[in-house]
């Protein structure tokens, strides 16, 4: 993945090679042109810390506050940094870019003849043109991770051998005052060959380059903690600052990183990391001056407003009161959607409560309205009436002595209520079935009208 970031880095560092014609001074002009197109990303993310870090003394407050209840305090929070509009990552995610330009950089310094000058990895494997002539030259290099570093310098020694087997090979010289940035520093300093100058000298000059990476990581972070706090050492507790800590631990953890890394590498890239830290330090010195007026302007523009706007706050309650005092108040309508539907709820119920109160028969009225069951005024029918077959009495199926209340009978739940579409349904299958049986059953049914009419007959008789 980091090769297509290598590829046109390596490109870059080799063309500033030539340009220049020193290995060190190539690794610190490409250190200074990442600083350069970085610097946009990175001012917004000081920018960004700057803000958090004014705002460390609000979030104290905040955190007395609400200390209890940390949902109301995370909801604050938010709210605090919604008003001063400072983003919670914002600061922390441009300053992750170096990291991935580093590790591209990183491919790019140990595989020099691939990537830097772009050859074919076949050139290099077993039967390839390179390797042939590197064996064929007695080449005993070093072999494993940094092999092409070890190469590179041996076909730099040897480059008329190997000129006319591509364009793309060129010499580099990994000297750079009096340091090989192409080797690996070495911390054991007592295997060290201390019998002459010339050959302690160039292995110690090696050893004191990661030292300074290291050096310069924790005078940065030292600068930056002078220039600008972010936070109380401690608590509103009695314990240290989470901010506090953070600090504390990135404040020997870079500085022991670079050291363990620039021993592991080549000392290009410690180059690259030393020259990186400097340019941080002076750009981090040049923007906290800078944002620190401008964020002076800034903050005494937003103090202004908000005195302004309680001002007005204080001056609005004080003619709310005289107008109380006065009775000359009125209901402001202006209010919030939350009051806005708590009052048409109420206003529901209200009207709920006249209507209950409307169509409900006062107690000594309910005679009068023989139809109504509860607030139903119609239940039983607009012309219900109890009277209207006179003394007919509804008996008991079980017992046919006893009488039924009309109202129970009409109350109870064994009366059956029939839907119409199923009585329907009943009518037709019953005209089917007729229609079915023999014709016996059909003159049986035409003499009964006039069985019926004759008892008519003698009951008009």
């Amino acid at each position: 993945m980091f090769d297509s970031i290598a590829v046109p880095f390596g490109m870059l560092i080799m063309w500033l090679y030539e340009l220049c014609k020193n290995y060190g001074l190539a690794v610190i002009l490409f250190a200074v042109i990442v600083n350069l197109i970085l610097l946009p990303f990175q001012m917004k993310s000081k920018r960004g810390m700057m803000r958090q870090s004014r705002l460390q003394p609000k979030l104290q407050e905040l955190k007395k506050k609400h200390g209890a209840n940390q949902q109301k305090y995370q909801q604050e929070v938010a709210a605090l940094y919604k008003e001063e509009g400072v983003s919670m990552t914002g600061g922390c995610l441009w300053s992750l870019l170096p990291l991935p330009i580093m590790l591209a950089l990183y491919r790019a310094i140990i595989f020099p003849l691939t990537i830097m000058m772009g050859l074919s990895q076949d050139l290099l494997n077993e039967g390839g043109a390179i390797a042939t002539r590197l064996a064929e030259l007695g080449f005993s290099g070093a072999t494993g991770h940094y092999q092409q570093i070890s190469q590179t310098q041996f076909i730099s020694q040897h480059f008329e051998s190997f000129s006319d087997i591509s364009t793309a090979l060129r010499q580099i010289n990994y000297s750079f005052l009096g340091i090989d940035l192409g080797a690996t520093p070495q911390w054991r300093v007592w295997e060290f060959d201390w019998s002459s100058p010339s050959k302690w000298g160039p292995p110690l000059l090696l050893f004191f380059v990661p030292v300074l990476t290291a050096a310069f990581s924790l005078a940065q972070a030292l600068i930056s903690q002078k220039i600008s706090p972010t936070a109380a050492s401690t608590g509103v507790d009695g314990q240290p600052a989470p901010a506090g800590q953070t600090n504390t631990m990135m404040l020997v953890m870079m500085p022991a990183m670079m050291l363990f890394f620039g021993f592991a590498a080549p000392a290009a890239l410690g180059i690259y990391w030393t020259a990186g830290t400097v340019l941080n330090i002076l750009r981090d010195i040049w923007l906290t001056k800078r944002y620190n007026r401008i964020m002076d302007a800034e903050d005494e523009v937003r103090n202004a407003n908000r005195a302004q706007k309680e001002a007005e706050l204080e001056r609005k309650r004080q003619e709310t009161e005289r107008l109380k005092a006065e009775n000359k108040t009125s209901v402001n309508r202006a209010t919030s959607k939350k009051k806005l539907e708590l009052a048409e709820k109420k206003e529901r119920e209200a009207k709920s409560a006249t209507w209950e109160k409307k169509h409900s028969p006062p107690k000594d009225e309910a005679s009068d309205e023989p139809s109504r069951v509860g607030t139903r005024r119609y239940a039983r029918g607009r012309a219900y009436d109890p009277d209207r077959y006179g003394d007919a009495q509804n008996y008991d199926e079980d017992d046919p002595d006893e009488i039924l209340d009309p109202d129970d009978v009409l109350e109870s739940e064994d009366v059956e209520l029939y839907d119409d579409a199923d009585n329907d349904n009943e009518n037709l299958e019953a005209v089917a079935d007729d229609g079915d049986k023999p014709d016996d059953d059909d003159d049986a049914t035409a003499e009964e009208p006039e069985s019926e009419s004759e008892e008519s007959g003698t009951d008009d008789e």
